[in-house]
């Protein structure tokens, strides 16, 4: 079994029908957009901002996406029960993350705990997505994907670290950590902080080479556009060239008809 299956991000094989295959795709931004989200409303809450009362519609909401998902695809696919082992991220996060269930731990350390692992299920869920798209060497939609996530990871690190007070200075923090750049003027101090910004490290990395490609991809088929512009420009030419030669030699043979014509009146 392959890494992503194992890991339950294997999404929609290749081998499945087509119409499966278009509706998981339709998925792709509704989860990137969540995930974008999710962490802005965690840091929300953890400032205080909040309450955890006022989530309960974007708690309907993000569940409703994951159950949404899981029923359209599973019912779309060939293999329904293999799909469904192969993708086990998605039913944890729905039998987890019941809203019902956070109405019964209205601690905000429980809560928070809770949101927490809806935020690391989502980003591991949409891992594989964010793979496929950014091999397609698409430069708009990876550097979207550079974007969402490194806004994101500000939220994220500004409500886990002490030391990063507003997302301003949490996105910053992401910017040049995924680009491993490192100033070092903003700093996490929490265990959680560090891990969370070696985990950002290791994804930069693997973005920014995808970035990279991307980029090289895109100015080779500019290359190629161009030179297949000037190619079919010169097919019109030749085309043109052809056709005025292919005038030019029935004018020819018209005139030798009537010379020949002239010729034989003249001999009577």
């Amino acid at each position: 079994m392959k890494l992503p299956a194992v890991f339950g991000l294997a999404g929609v094989s290749p081998q499945e029908k087509t119409i499966a295959k278009r509706w998981a795709g339709y998925f792709e931004w509704p989860m990137v957009v969540l995930a974008l989200w999710i962490s802005i409303e965690w840091y929300l809450l953890a400032n205080g901002f909040i309450k955890p009362s006022a989530t309960w519609l974007s708690d309907w909401l993000i569940w409703g996406v994951f159950v949404a998902e899981t029923v359209v695809l599973t019912s779309l696919v060939n293999k329904k029960a293999f799909y469904l082992r192969t993708n086990w991220v998605n039913l944890l996060i729905i039998f987890s993350t019941f809203p019902l269930i956070w109405s019964h731990f209205p601690e905000a350390g429980v809560l928070r705990l809770l949101r927490l692992l809806v935020l690391f299920s989502l980003l591991l869920h949409l891992s594989s997505r964010a793979r496929r798209m950014l091999s397609k060497n698409q430069l708009g939609t990876t550097l979207l994907a550079v974007l969402i996530l490194i806004i994101g990871s500000g939220f994220v690190v500004a409500a886990l670290d002490p030391a990063i007070d507003n997302p301003v200075d949490g996105i910053w923090w992401a910017w040049v950590t995924v680009t491993t750049v490192g100033y070092g003027d903003i700093v996490p101090s929490s265990v959680e902080g560090k891990i969370f910004g070696g985990v950002l490290i290791l994804v930069g990395i693997a973005m920014f080479s995808l970035m990279t490609a991307s980029f090289s991809a895109f100015f080779v088929s500019e290359d190629k556009l161009e030179q297949v512009k000037h190619d079919r420009e010169t097919l019109n030419r030749l085309e043109e060239l052809d056709t005025q030669l292919n005038r030019l030699e029935r004018k020819v043979n018209l005139l030798l008809r009537e010379r020949e014509g002239e010729d034989d009146t003249d001999r009577v």
